[in-house]
C-alpha cells in the first residue's frame, strides 16, 4: 500500500541512485529537498510521460498519481544536461516530449527507454552524445578537497553545474542524513551534535524546511503520507 521503491546505488560518477516504484491507495507524498537532477519515466491509465526533474530547495507536498509505475536516474551532483539551462530546473521540472514504453525525445534526438537494470549503458551513451557533462570540480569541492581555482571561479562553477549553492547543498544533505539517523532510532540530542546542529530547535526547523517532518514523526513506521526516496548521499 502507498508507495513501494525500490532503488540501487551506481558506480557511474554520473549517477547517484537508480529507483522504481509503484504507488497504490496514495495520492500525495511528501517530496523532500534533493540537490540532484534526475530523469524520470512513469506510466498511469496506459499514458507514458517523461521528465527532467531538477534539484528541490525544500520539502513540498506532491501528487502522486494512483496505480502508476515509475521508473528514475538520479544523476550525480554536478552532472547536467548542458541544453536545459540549470535555473530552468530548480524546483521544476522540464516535460520530455514524444514518450512511449519504447521511446523519447531528447535533444532532437529519439532515444530508447532504459531500464533499472541498463542505466549505466544508457548514461554512458548520453555522455558519448554529449546531452549529459560532469564537471569534475563539484566532485572534489564536496570530497573537501582543494580545486586548482579561485573561491570565485569555484563558487561560479559550483552554481552554474548544480543551480545551487554550496551552502544549500550542504544543508539539505545534513537534513536527509539527519532524517535517516532518526528513522534509524537515533535520539535527536545525538544527532545534532553528530552532524553539527547548534541545538534541536536547529535540526528542528531544517527538518521542516528540507524534510517536511518533525523528529517525532520520522519515528512513525505507518506515516498517512509517505516520503519521496531517502537515502544517504
Amino acid at each position: 500500500m502507498g508507495l513501494e521503491v525500490e532503488s540501487r546505488p551506481s558506480d557511474s560518477p554520473y549517477i547517484e541512485r537508480v529507483w522504481r516504484s509503484s504507488s497504490s491507495d496514495v495520492n500525495q507524498m511528501m517530496s523532500i529537498a534533493t540537490t540532484c537532477c534526475e530523469l524520470v519515466f512513469w506510466e498511469h491509465r496506459g499514458r507514458f510521460s517523461a521528465a527532467v526533474q531538477g534539484p528541490e530547495t525544500r520539502a513540498a507536498h506532491a501528487p502522486v498519481p494512483e496505480d502508476a509505475t515509475f521508473f528514475g536516474i538520479d544523476f550525480a551532483l554536478g552532472t547536467s544536461m548542458p541544453h536545459l539551462p540549470i535555473d530552468r530546473l530548480v524546483d521544476g521540472s522540464v516535460e520530455i516530449p514524444d514518450a512511449t514504453r519504447r521511446s523519447f525525445r531528447l535533444k532532437d534526438s529519439a532515444w530508447r527507454v532504459p531500464g533499472y537494470d541498463n542505466a549505466e549503458e544508457f548514461v554512458r551513451r548520453l555522455v558519448r552524445e554529449d546531452v549529459l557533462d560532469r564537471d569534475p570540480i563539484v566532485a572534489d569541492a564536496l570530497r573537501g578537497a582543494s580545486p586548482d581555482v579561485s573561491e570565485r571561479t569555484l563558487q561560479r562553477r559550483f552554481l552554474a553545474a548544480t543551480g545551487l549553492t554550496r551552502g544549500a547543498v550542504r544543508q539539505i544533505n545534513r537534513a536527509r542524513q539527519a532524517a535517516i539517523l532518526l528513522q534509524e532510532g537515533v535520539p535527536a540530542r545525538d544527532v545534532v551534535h553528530r552532524l553539527g546542529y547548534f541545538d534541536q530547535p536547529h535540526l528542528a526547523r531544517s527538518l521542516t524546511r528540507f524534510v517536511g517532518r518533525t523528529a517525532t514523526q520520522l519515528r512513525d513506521r505507518h506515516p498517512a503520507e509517505p516520503l519521496s526516496l531517502l537515502y544517504d548521499t
